[in-house]
């Protein structure tokens, strides 16, 4: 079968497309034929060294598809069954971008019913960060103020439509081209990033959802009403860190599991979330889709079209 492999951190140099065997099925795991894979902020980084791996290494996380085999103690599961979630090599995984993948039963979860195999194969892990970090670490209800920082990203968006589904009033930072972008999917005060001071702007803001980092998530603290929380999918502290006006901050270490793809799932059936495609390339293409990730700034997800081919049985 064929699958996207990282060969040594040299950058996107080092990512190409090669033949290998398929994975063995194992208790509580499943193979997937996988159709659609979404690419992250986190698979580019692993192309320059951020963290170990061996190699040759099968890069991907997020994935749609359907099962082809079920390994013994999987429940819930069966062959057909249309599913999407985590083959995360960190996450017991294969890798996702691959024709056939291997996941743990416990990240996978039936795909949500209205979306196609490419928005499905997209959504996972932003969908995920948002919902946990807004409903799990932050508690937001309605009435509240969140700024959500990079709100036309991935994350971004699914953060902006559930917050607001929740009653909150979103404002979001973003370049002034991708304005009208995040107005049409609720953003109720847009913060052009690179001309305006957000924090000359925006107060007693009852939370901040952080993707981006550094000196942005450091100013941050100033929009913060006393008793707020400020959650960073890029800063770490520790454990809920107390900082300025005694507020909190949480760095969240996002856990795709079947009970939070399965919320998912039913905001996105109920009209929710919308899932945004930015681009889509073939799974050939996949250090192209990367760099565009990376350098292309786009509005919503970058997804590889696997296609769903079903690979000789061996």
């Amino acid at each position: 079968m064929k699958a996207v492999q990282l060969i040594r951190f040299e950058g996107l140099g080092s990512v190409e497309i090669a033949e290998i065997e398929t994975p063995v099925v194992a208790e509580k795991k499943v193979l997937v034929v996988v159709h659609a894979a979404g690419v992250n902020p986190f698979d580019w980084k692993l192309t320059t060294g951020m963290m170990p791996v061996d190699f040759p290494f099968v890069l991907g996380g997020d994935f749609a598809g359907v099962v082809r085999e079920t390994g013994p103690g999987v429940d819930g599961l069966r062959e057909g069954d249309e599913v999407y979630g985590t083959a995360s090599r960190f996450s017991r995984g294969s890798g996702s971008f691959a024709e056939l993948a291997l996941a743990a039963a416990t990240v996978i979860a039936r795909k949500p019913a209205e979306l196609g195999m490419l928005e499905a194969g997209a959504i996972p892990l932003t969908g995920v960060s948002a919902l946990q970090a807004l409903t799990e670490h932050m508690e937001l209800r309605s009435g509240q103020k969140i700024l959500v920082h990079g709100g036309a990203g991935g994350i971004g968006t699914a953060a902006i439509q559930i917050a607001r589904h929740l009653g909150a009033r979103v404002a979001t930072t973003v370049r002034a081209a991708q304005s009208e972008y995040v107005r049409a999917i609720g953003a109720d005060e847009i913060i052009d990033r690179e001309s305006q001071q957000f924090e000359a702007l925006l107060h007693d803001y009852d939370a901040v959802f952080d993707t981006v980092g550094g000196e942005t998530c450091r100013r941050s603290f100033r929009v913060l009403k006393r008793g707020g929380v400020l959650v960073s999918m890029v800063e770490k502290f520790e454990g809920e860190h107390a900082g300025e006006r005694d507020v909190r901050a949480i760095g969240q270490a996002t856990k795709v599991t079947r009970k939070r793809l399965e919320e998912l799932a039913g905001l996105i059936d109920q009209g929710v979330v919308a899932v945004h495609i930015d681009r889509v390339f073939p799974l050939e293409r996949a250090a192209e889709a990367l760099a565009h990730l990376h350098e292309g700034h786009p509005r919503g997800k970058v997804v590889l079209e696997v296609g769903g081919r079903q690979a000789p049985r061996s």
